[in-house]
């Protein structure tokens, strides 16, 4: 019962006559999803009576082809949500502990309190994981520890070298978490979503998702690599068909489509840099993003504090997500969305941070 809920966030159920509502909380597909996709959705879904395949063969074969993985070590599951609990449940349990960054993803703190796990919460740099402060925070009861790479809500990432220096550091018996939900974001030469620490170490565990940029959300639908006896554990403790027949359709067909993928990576790429400027020129201090979304810091006279701004916004059609469960409180974080959806964000706030 010590467990807050996780908040989400929905568009409000009523608004002005005429008035289009952006949803810019959730760090949801700028440009939906792949038409391939859908179709393959759908031609699933006349099979609604059959039992989905429960282990996600074709599914798995397809992500190791496109990734350059072995399909033996991915298992698939209900977004990497389910993944992330399961690993909670299999490696950590009552007198334990997980280690995470100050404002990491609350899914891991979660899952932790849930087993009788607790929840260490290292200090970060600049808002960007400090992988000293990871490691001391580790002790003899510490069984995991869970880093998102990019991180969310921050935007912040890790460099491969630093990746790798964090495990390199880590005992044998703690697993390493990289949760790489924003991984196809990604096009800084130095970063690495975390694939061949996996197949080096035994004790690392990378998640993935197609929630974010393959536009699946609704679907919940994810995946991890595993070293194999992770992997097995997995497999043991999920459930028989935790994977829809139609979300296994439509995650095959949107891997088929990196055209999409691409369109989407370029469009979150210029957008984010638009909206980062047009936010620098209001004077609106911001923490430069490596995902499809944005931390911005408001100041803190009434009316055009964050949660001001928040209700304003919405009230205008622009809903964005409180940063109050992350404990901070002058920020909005703001997913980019299509280009309209942006530009009405930018003409709302221009009325109240107008530098003429």
């Amino acid at each position: 019962m010590k467990i807050k809920p996780y908040v989400t966030v929905a568009a409000p159920a009523a608004t002005p006559e005429g008035m289009p509502v952006f949803k810019m909380a959730s760090n949801e597909s700028a440009l939906g999803m792949s038409d391939k996709a859908r179709v393959a959705h759908d031609e699933a879904a006349a099979s609604l009576n059959i039992y989905p395949d429960g282990c996600a063969a074709a599914l798995r074969d397809k992500i190791g082809a496109v990734h350059n993985l072995n399909p033996s070590g991915i298992v698939c599951g209900a977004g990497s949500d389910e993944l992330l609990q399961l690993l909670t449940k299999a490696y950590a349990g009552e007198g334990d502990n997980i280690v995470q960054s100050d404002y990491g993803f609350l899914v891991y703190m979660i899952a932790a309190m849930s087993c009788g796990a607790a929840a260490r919460f290292a200090p970060e740099k600049n808002l960007t994981t400090d992988v000293d402060a990871l490691l001391g925070l580790v002790d003899e009861r510490t069984r995991i520890v869970f880093l998102a790479n990019p991180n969310n809500p921050t935007g912040t990432y890790l460099p491969e070298t630093e990746l790798r220096r964090l495990r390199e550091e880590l005992r044998e018996d703690v697993l390493l978490v990289i949760d790489a939900a924003y991984a196809e974001y990604m096009e800084e030469p130095d970063y690495a979503a975390g694939e061949k620490l996996v197949e080096e170490f035994e004790n690392v565990v990378m998640t993935r998702t197609f929630s974010k940029i393959y536009g699946l959300a609704a679907l919940r639908l994810g995946w991890a690599y595993c070293p194999p006896a992770v992997a097995d554990v997995l497999n043991r403790i999920r459930g028989p068909f935790n994977v829809t027949g139609p979300a296994q359709a439509a995650g095959i067909a949107a891997l088929d489509d990196q055209a999409f993928i691409e369109r989407n990576r370029a469009h979150n790429s210029a957008e984010r840099d638009y909206l980062q400027q047009q936010f620098g020129g209001m004077g609106l201090e911001y923490v430069p993003s490596f995902g499809n979304f944005i931390l911005v810091k408001f100041p803190a006279e009434a009316g055009r504090n964050a949660e001001g701004i928040r209700q304003y916004l919405q009230d205008n059609g622009v809903i964005v997500r409180d940063m109050k469960p992350y404990r901070l409180d002058e920020y909005l974080r703001v997913t980019i969305g299509t280009r309209e959806a942006n530009r009405k964000l930018v003409d709302l706030l221009t009325e109240k941070f107008s530098r003429d």
